[in-house]
C-alpha cells in the first residue's frame, strides 16, 4: 500500500475516532485563484522561489486538527494536511503528546513529546501552524515549514506573570530530538523560497536537477531531500526563551543545532548536514488594532568534508491593522546564501529581497475572503549551470475563500 492510501486510512480512523470520543475537532480549509508569472517553481523541479506559476484554480490548504485530553494533564494534538501542490498529497505535519500538570506555584513546567515544532513563530499562530496575516509567509517561516520539524522530546519551565504580581511572563524551553538530518539541503542548493506549505511526514523534496549536485563525476546526489530522516543516531537539540509584557509585547530567541554527522550518507545518497542557527521573533502590539512582528534567522551548514556548506540569513519586518471584520497586513523580506565551501564550480549564493500585502475579510465565523499581491527580486548563482538568468523578478496574486470548522 503506498504512503497516500496509507495516509487516507490514517485520517479516516482519526475522524472517526475524534467523534466516537468527542475530540475537539478543527478544520480549515482554502481555495484559491491565481495569477502568477510562468517562472516554473521547484514544486515542477525548477528554480522559481514562489509556489505557484499557472493561472487558475487551486486547493491551497485543507487541514484536519484533531485534539482532546486524555486526563486532566495529558492531551494529544495532531494535525493531517491535504495539498495539492507537492509530491505527497496527504500526510501528517504534526503529532504530539503534551504533559501540562495543574500547578499554583510560580514556576511551573510542562512537556510534549512528538512530531512537532519548536514555538519560534510568531506569525505562524493560527490552526496548523498557519499565519493568520498573509497567505505567502515569510522566506524563514517557509523553510522552517519544509525543512524543519523535531521528532523528540521538548521540556519548558515557565513562570505566568500573574502568579508572582508581574507584568511579565517567561518560559524557558529545551528540547531533544532525532530525525532531522538532512535540515539545510534544501536551503543551501535552492535558497529561500516563499510560500505557505508544510512538508508532510516522510515526504521527499523535489528541486531542479542542477548537474554541479545530481551528476554522478560531481556531488551525486538526487534532486530531492527526504528531511525527515534520521542517519548517525546522534541527538540534536534546541534552547529557547519566552519574554511577554503583559501581552503587549512578546520576545522568543531560539538556538537550534541538529548535530547531525555530515559525513553520514544513505543508500539514496542523501547526506546529514550540520545545521545551527539562532532566530529571535518579536512582536508589539501599539494597540487592539494595530500590531508590529518581526524575526531574524542566522546561522550555517555544512555537508560532508565541507563538499558543500553555506551561512543563511534572514529577517522581516511585518504591520498588520484590523478594523471589525477587515485585516491588512504588509511585510517586507530579505534572505540571503553566501558560499562557503571546497568545490567552486558549486555555486549556491543567493539572496533577494520580497514584499507582501494581503487583506482578509471574515465574513462570520466559518467563512473568509481574501486578496493578496506578493513581488520579489530574486539571485541564484545556480541557475548558471542550468543556463538560466541568475536574477528573477517575480509577481503573484491570490484571492483566498476560506471556510473554518470548529474554534
Amino acid at each position: 500500500m503506498n504512503s497516500a492510501k496509507v495516509a487516507a486510512s490514517i485520517f479516516c480512523l482519526f475522524f472517526s475516532v475524534a467523534f466516537a470520543n468527542a475530540a475537539e475537532v478543527k478544520v480549515l480549509a482554502q481555495v484559491n485563484l491565481v495569477k502568477a508569472d510562468r517562472q516554473a517553481s521547484w514544486f515542477e523541479a525548477d528554480t522559481g522561489i514562489l509556489a505557484y506559476s499557472e493561472n487558475g484554480f487551486n486547493v491551497q490548504q485543507g487541514i484536519l486538527n484533531l485534539s482532546d485530553s486524555i486526563s486532566s494533564s495529558l492531551s494529544y494534538d495532531i494535525v493531517a494536511n491535504y495539498y495539492q501542490l507537492g509530491q505527497q498529497h496527504l500526510g501528517f505535519s504534526q503529532a504530539q503528546l503534551i504533559y501540562k500538570p495543574l500547578s499554583a506555584s510560580k514556576i511551573r513546567w510542562r512537556g510534549r513529546a512528538g512530531f512537532f515544532y519548536p514555538n519560534m513563530s510568531l506569525e505562524n499562530v493560527d490552526v496548523g501552524w498557519l499565519s493568520p496575516y498573509t497567505y505567502t509567509q515569510s522566506a524563514i517561516n517557509s523553510w522552517i515549514g519544509e525543512e524543519l520539524r523535531v521528532a523528540g522530546l521538548e521540556l519548558t519551565a515557565y513562570s505566568p506573570g500573574r502568579s508572582r504580581n508581574s507584568p511579565f511572563s517567561w518560559e524557558f524551553h529545551a528540547a531533544a530530538f532525532k530525525a532531522n538530518d538532512p535540515l539545510g539541503a534544501i536551503i543551501t542548493w535552492r535558497g529561500f523560497a516563499l510560500h505557505d506549505r508544510q512538508s508532510l511526514n516522510n515526504e521527499q523534496i523535489r528541486f531542479a536537477a542542477y548537474p554541479t549536485v545530481v551528476e554522478t563525476d560531481r556531488i551525486n546526489h538526487p534532486n530531492y531531500v527526504e528531511p525527515f530522516h534520521e542517519f548517525d543516531g546522534r541527538l540534536g537539540f534546541y534552547l529557547g526563551t519566552h519574554l511577554n509584557y503583559f501581552r503587549q509585547s512578546s520576545m522568543r530567541y531560539y538556538y537550534f543545532d541538529n548535530q547531525a554527522d555530515p559525513n553520514q550518507v544513505n543508500q539514496q545518497r542523501l547526506y546529514g548536514w550540520r545545521t545551527r542557527f539562532h532566530s529571535l521573533a518579536v512582536q508589539h502590539e501599539f494597540n487592539a488594532q494595530n500590531r508590529l512582528i518581526g524575526q531574524w534567522l542566522s546561522g550555517n551548514t555544512v555537508m560532508g568534508e565541507r563538499f558543500v556548506a553555506a551561512d543563511f540569513e534572514s529577517w522581516y519586518l511585518m504591520f498588520s491593522h484590523t478594523n471589525n471584520e477587515h485585516r491588512v497586513s504588509i511585510r517586507y523580506d530579505n534572505f540571503k546564501v553566501i558560499e562557503d565551501d571546497v568545490f567552486a564550480w558549486d555555486m549556491n549564493d543567493s539572496n533577494g529581497e520580497a514584499l507582501t500585502l494581503a487583506w482578509r475579510y471574515t465574513i462570520n465565523s466559518r467563512w473568509q475572503i481574501g486578496l493578496e499581491h506578493h513581488i520579489n527580486t530574486n539571485y541564484a548563482a545556480s541557475r548558471q549551470s542550468l543556463d538560466q538568468e541568475l536574477s528573477s523578478h517575480q509577481q503573484q496574486s491570490l484571492a483566498v475563500l476560506q471556510y473554518r470548522w470548529g474554534q
